[in-house]
């Protein structure tokens, strides 16, 4: 990948830090140390409960298009053998 001169720089600033031991935390953006940190990516359990929680109350979402609940229960019980309600007994 050619640099230009001006950019000397900063593109080696961004090779540094792809391979520093430090990363930033997504939660808080506090220096993390990677290596031998329980709470990777996170800087601490905090952050990685704080970061679960969005995810829990789908404030994070994953893109893609919506599917009722319904749909999905339906899907689960034809897919799977002996979890329809009509193989249990009453």
């Amino acid at each position: 990948m050619a640099v230009a001169p001006g950019n000397r720089d900063a593109a080696s600033q961004l090779i540094c830090a792809a391979f520093s031991p430090m990363k930033k935390c997504p939660t808080c953006n506090r220096q993390v140390e990677w290596q031998d940190n329980p709470f990777r990516p996170f800087c601490s359990e905090r952050c990685q409960l704080v970061d679960l929680s969005k995810w829990v109350s789908e404030e994070y979402r994953v893109p893609g298009r919506e599917v009722s609940g319904d749909t999905v229960e339906d899907n689960e019980e034809d897919s799977r053998p002996g979890t329809r309600s009509s193989d249990f007994a009453v």
